[in-house]
C-alpha cells in the first residue's frame, strides 16, 4: 500500500490527477556545448527584457497613462474622463505587463534548463523586488526635487535656492 505523501501527492489516499512523477523512457539528450551556449545567451536576453519591462512599470507606463488621460480630458473637457482614462489604462497596462512577465519567466526557466542549469523556479519575484529597490528611490528623488511638487507649503525650488 502506498501511503507515503511523496507517492500519493499529499495526504490523500490516492494520487491527485496530474501529480505523478515524470518518468522518461530514456533520459533526454543534452544539447552540445554550442547549443547550450546559445540557450544561455537567449536566457540572458529574456532576463534583460524582463528587467526592462519591470522598470517600465515605474516610469514610462505611468507617464504614458497620464498622457492618455490628459488627451482624454482635453478632448472631452471633463476632468473625470481624464482621470478614468488614466486609471483604466494604468490598470490594463499593469495587467498586460504582468501577463507578459509571467510568460517571459516561463520562457526563461525553459531556456535555463536547456542551457544545462537545474532551474526549477522563476525569477519574477526577486526581479520585481530589485526593481522596486531601484525604482522607488529614483521616483522619490524625481518627486522631491524635479516634479515641481510642494510639500507642506515648502516648494522644491525654495529648497534648492531657485
Amino acid at each position: 500500500m502506498r501511503t507515503d505523501p511523496t507517492d500519493t501527492g499529499g495526504l490523500f489516499v490516492s494520487r491527485r490527477p496530474g501529480t505523478r512523477p515524470i518518468r522518461f523512457r530514456s533520459l533526454p539528450q543534452r544539447g552540445d556545448a554550442r547549443r547550450r551556449r546559445r540557450d544561455a545567451v537567449l536566457a540572458a536576453l529574456v532576463f534583460a527584457a524582463m528587467a526592462v519591462l519591470n522598470l517600465a512599470f515605474w516610469g514610462p507606463l505611468p507617464l504614458a497613462c497620464l498622457w492618455i488621460g490628459g488627451h482624454a480630458q482635453w478632448l472631452t473637457d471633463n476632468v473625470g474622463v481624464g482621470i478614468a482614462a488614466s486609471f483604466g489604462t494604468l490598470g490594463g497596462g499593469l495587467l498586460l505587463g504582468l501577463i507578459a512577465l509571467k510568460r517571459l519567466d516561463y520562457a526563461w526557466i525553459l531556456l535555463r534548463r536547456a542551457a544545462g542549469h537545474d532551474q526549477r523556479e522563476g525569477v519574477t519575484g526577486r526581479m520585481f523586488m530589485v526593481c522596486c529597490m531601484v525604482g522607488v528611490p529614483i521616483f522619490m528623488v524625481w518627486f522631491m526635487f524635479f516634479s515641481g511638487a510642494s510639500l507642506s507649503g515648502i516648494s522644491s525650488r525654495d529648497f534648492l535656492g531657485g
